[in-house]
């Protein structure tokens, strides 16, 4: 696996006075991220290009959620050009930013920060990420498919949106939570009209589930290796194919099990390229189709992924 660049504090974000146009990533835990050296590299293929780019580089900083809301005032303070936030941040966020990208209000939750002179302007690529990683490892499409999302947090808020907008055929979300289950699924209500979503516990999938459904998980189960599948997939009708959105480490407890009952996986990694290159776009303005493939090349060298 390639050497990752530092873990960077809110102390090291208080003393800030690098040069140049800064971009980051947030999170809680953070260091598992590869975006750096994803991002990064595009930049450096950008740079021979185009001069503007020269003085552009990426950063990961740990910030814990009870830290955000300085951490993201330094970020503006200190013209950071962009921001991207993992878990936990891409709810906690949602109402602390100036302004959220209509596409991404459905959600409740934003991934993406641009600066602006006013604060920061939100959005969320998740769901871009996820359909585009789908089309190319599975190659499915989200319209039309039953799909069953596991989790209820900022991920998952993302991904539920997509598959509704893109009319999925129904929508079944599992959450060990009821109270957020809930919540989620009253949010999504009006963007389901008449599409079928429903909600249930992980452990008792309920009676009228369709067989083939696309599997997609949300949550952060599967980060350590001792972690347990989110679900029994073998209770379930006849999985299509299992996605989980966690890319390190490469091969979860869930992709394990699906493997094991001969049902197609794939790990996050696809979504993580297609989701950064699309944020990149917002930043830069370069379509996320011309850095996609320099990301991912960077993603599976810094995995140490063949």
């Amino acid at each position: 696996m390639a050497a990752l660049d530092p873990v960077l504090t809110l102390c090291d974000l208080e003393s800030w006075s690098r040069p140049g146009t800064a971009l980051a990533v947030l999170g809680h835990p953070i260091q598992h991220s590869i975006s750096p050296p994803m991002h990064n590299a595009a930049l450096a293929a950008l740079a021979r290009a185009d001069a503007r780019f020269a003085d552009w580089k990426y950063f990961r900083f740990e910030i814990h959620p009870d830290d955000l809301p300085r951490a993201l005032d330094l970020l503006h303070a200190k013209k950071f050009r962009g921001v991207n936030l993992t878990v936990p941040h891409k709810i906690i966020a949602f109402d602390r930013v100036a302004e959220v990208d209509a596409a991404a209000r459905p959600a409740g939750a934003v991934n993406t920060l641009r600066w602006s002179e006013r604060g920061w302007h939100g959005f969320n690529t998740d769901g871009y990420g996820l359909a585009s990683a789908l089309r190319e490892v599975f190659r499915r499409e989200l319209s039309g498919a039953h799909v069953l999302l596991l989790g209820a947090g900022g991920a998952a808020r993302g991904a539920a949106v997509e598959c509704l907008e893109r009319r999925c055929a129904s929508l079944w979300i599992a959450n060990r939570t009821r109270e957020n289950l809930d919540g989620l699924l009253a949010a999504l209500a009006g963007l389901a009209g008449a599409i079928p979503l429903r909600g249930f516990a992980p452990s008792a999938p309920p009676p009228g589930l369709p067989g083939g459904l696309l599997v997609i998980n949300a949550t952060s189960a599967g980060l350590r290796d001792t972690d347990p599948p989110p679900i029994d997939l073998a209770a379930l009708p006849g999985p299509a194919a299992v996605f989980d959105m966690i890319y390190n480490p490469p091969q979860t407890p869930l992709l394990r099990a699906a493997a094991a009952l001969r049902i197609p996986p794939a790990n996050g990694l696809g979504m993580l390229v297609h989701q950064g290159a699309k944020a990149l776009e917002i930043w830069s303005g370069v379509p996320a189709a011309q850095t996609a493939p320099t990301m991912a090349a960077a993603a599976r060298a810094a995995l140490g992924v063949a």
